[in-house]
């Protein structure tokens, strides 16, 4: 029952956040089978990779899962998964893709890069060229696990940064994180926008491609970026000297003694030397 004049002054302060826009980029990586056989090449400089059947990194699987989350409460918001590998990765896109991002992008190089920051030098010479509110990745690879992926980009690009995230909210257009810190204990930060995040493992629940989404996925766009259209000149500074599987030992050690002597000294092993408990 408010007349005109009534109404003069009143501010509306409704913000409908399902339009919340947000540009989200995650990184994925392809990775041999957990199951696979994995082979010393004879020059002791890498492995064979011949007949190795390739995934998706898992702990990646969870960052893409993330993003496809924040994507549903933010409906206007756009993912975007890019991986730096050889063309074969193409197919972790193209799963990415049937699961709910909206395009990829293949950063197609050969080069296998011997430590975090050169791949991160090219990666983000790629990302810059688009204004990314959110890059996620997963905490580590399952084949280097240097684990320094996301610390790295957040640097180059000027990012803020938190690692080992376990929750995330977005509030006020800054993202709220749950991280995961020593002996069970667990901290809130909030952080301006835009930011690079590197989730933990199990945060969420993975989902399936369904059909739809297969067949959807054909028609979404995959952008290939040649590594010769990179101007970077000082990635791949480390040289692999060797690699090698470990060597396999075992040695067996007496206890003499009473009985309260060898319960002292086998707790004391499994303490000190197999940190056991």
């Amino acid at each position: 029952n408010f007349n005109t004049d009534q109404l003069v002054g009143i501010e509306i302060n409704y913000i409908n956040w399902s339009y919340f826009y947000m540009k989200i980029c995650v990184l994925v990586k392809q990775v041999p089978n957990e199951d696979a056989v994995i082979k010393i090449a004879p020059d002791g400089n890498g492995i064979i990779e011949d007949n190795l059947t390739f995934c998706t990194n898992e702990p990646d699987t969870y960052t893409l899962e993330e993003a496809l989350q924040m994507k549903e409460k933010y409906t206007e918001s756009e993912v975007v998964v890019c991986t730096l590998g050889k063309n074969s990765a193409s197919q972790i896109l193209k799963e990415a893709l049937a699961k709910g991002a909206d395009r990829a992008i293949l950063i197609n190089d050969d080069t296998k890069y011997n430590d975090a920051l050169s791949a991160a030098k090219v990666i983000a010479n790629v990302l810059s060229k688009e204004s990314f509110d959110l890059i996620l990745s997963g905490l580590q690879s399952d084949d280097d696990g240097h684990g320094q992926i996301g610390l790295l980009l957040a640097e180059l690009l000027d990012m803020t940064h938190a690692s080992l995230v376990v929750g995330t909210e977005i509030i006020d257009k800054k993202i709220r994180v749950k991280k995961e810190l020593e002996n069970g204990w667990f901290q809130w930060a909030e952080m301006e926008l835009p930011a690079s995040i590197s989730i933990q493992s199990g945060l969420n629940k993975p989902r399936y491609a369904s059909l739809k989404g297969i067949m959807g996925a054909k028609r979404k766009p995959i952008d290939n970026i040649e590594r010769s259209q990179i101007e970077i000149t000082d990635a791949d500074n480390v040289k692999m000297e060797n690699v090698y599987l470990p060597e396999k030992s075992k040695e067996t050690h007496y206890i003499e003694g009473d009985t309260d002597e060898i319960v002292t000294e086998i707790i004391k092993v499994l303490k000190d030397d197999i940190k056991a408990i």
